[in-house]
């Protein structure tokens, strides 16, 4: 809040309250060490996105800095340089008188420098007899050495950021060869799976990347990517001990993304078009038989859907598919809802889409609706399952943590 042009030892200048704080903070407590005034300007240099400043600001402070004397900062020193506008210009490479005064305020504003302000408005010094300086008015460099030490504390911070985000896009890096290099051995190798659907999951999460990304998204893309990385590994690890156990698992076992299941469509009463849907249920043809996302991770995604499951047990889509019929309708689903949903998704992606808002039941109005909504846009082609999948298992190990921990 301004409290209007106010004469303080300061001049007579517009004030605010937190910069008389920080005045008359700068007041106490001098240090005793001398303070190098050139790693001061590189502490701030490094963390000048925190202090809100920008290049052109620091061009002013470094020619501020020139004008004192001496290469450290001392207490007992006289701190205040009183250059003209003009010779500030010309030590700043040129820049105007209005970006100079810009960035003058913007360094008061950081409370790096204070003014000094003259009667006048003007910038100079009392000399004695001799010639020293007894008196000056300009710019204040006390705040640069009182505050080196909380200077030097935010640029460790943000070197220490950067530690981070460089570390962040490596294992972003390690773990898409990993990704890409799983899928590679998958396909040449002829590991029986759906490896088209994990490679489209892939490049889903890959364009969650924008050009620059900060280290937050580098970071929730990577959590996502190492779900899915785990998931190949477990798939890839199944498929070696079946084999070792026994080949013939492999021709005659129920694999679970292949299961031919039947549409399982237990309609509420409504009309006579329902009634007749629920005495002749639809079959998917081979060829019709849309792809899936493994049991398993959908089962991790979704563990909810167990508690509704006959015996607390899913063992192959059929009965998950029919664990879905239960749940569409404890959450007050729509038969003719879902049934779009199978037609646009297929079945078990459709059962997928329930299990997910099953799980998020908590945070949606109207399941029907959000069903709907979810089987306009996959018909679109504006929507996958995978990334709602990945945040949901996410979110479990997170919770499966916190309750360890």
């Amino acid at each position: 809040m301004r409290t209007g042009l106010v004469t303080t030892p300061f001049g007579r200048r517009p004030m605010t309250l937190a910069l008389v704080k920080g005045q008359l903070q700068s007041s106490d407590d001098r240090m005793k060490r001398p303070v190098e005034k050139w790693k001061v300007f590189r502490d701030i240099s490094e963390a000048r996105q925190l202090l809100g400043l920008h290049d052109r600001a620091l061009a002013v402070l470094d020619a501020l800095l020139t004008f004192h004397p001496k290469n450290e900062f001392a207490a007992g020193d006289r701190l205040v340089v009183f250059p003209s506008n003009a010779q500030l210009s010309v030590r700043a490479h040129g820049i105007t008188g209005t970006t100079l005064r810009r960035h003058l305020a913007a360094l008061v504003e950081a409370g790096l420098i204070h003014r000094r302000d003259s009667p006048n408005g003007k910038r100079y010094a009392h000399r004695g007899h001799g010639g020293q300086i007894e008196e000056a008015f300009g710019f204040d460099l006390e705040p640069l050495m009182l505050r080196a030490a909380e200077l030097a504390g935010l640029a460790q911070q943000v070197a220490a950021e950067k530690i981070r985000f460089k570390r962040a896009k490596e294992a972003l890096t390690l773990c898409r060869r990993d990704i890409r290099k799983l899928l590679t051995a998958a396909v040449e190798d002829g590991v029986e799976g759906d490896w088209q659907m994990m490679e489209e999951l892939y490049a889903s999460l890959i364009a969650r990347l924008p050009r620059s990304p900060n280290r937050f998204i580098v970071e929730s893309v990577l959590a996502d990517l190492e779900v899915l990385r785990q998931e190949i590994v477990n798939r890839l690890e199944t498929q070696i001990k079946t084999e070792n156990v026994d080949t013939n698992d492999i021709q005659n076992g129920c694999h679970i993304q292949n299961s031919d299941s039947e549409s399982i469509y237990e309609l509420e009463p409504g009309s006579e078009k329902e009634l007749e849907a629920k005495s002749e249920p639809t079959k998917l043809k081979q060829h019709e038989t849309p792809k899936t996302f493994p049991l398993s991770m959908v089962l991790r995604a979704c563990p909810q859907m167990l508690d509704y499951a006959s015996g607390g047990q899913i063992g192959n889509w059929r009965d998950f598919i029919g664990t879905a019929v239960l749940v569409r309708s404890m959450l007050g689903v729509s038969p003719s809802a879902y049934q779009q949903a199978c037609e646009v998704m297929g079945q078990e992606n459709a059962a997928v889409a329930l299990a997910c808002i099953l799980e998020r039941a908590g945070h949606i109005n109207s399941a029907g609706g959000y069903l709907r909504d979810l089987t306009a846009r996959a018909g679109r082609a504006e929507f996958s399952l995978g990334p709602m999948l990945m945040a949901l298992m996410r979110a479990n190990a997170s919770e499966g943590l916190k309750r360890t921990g």
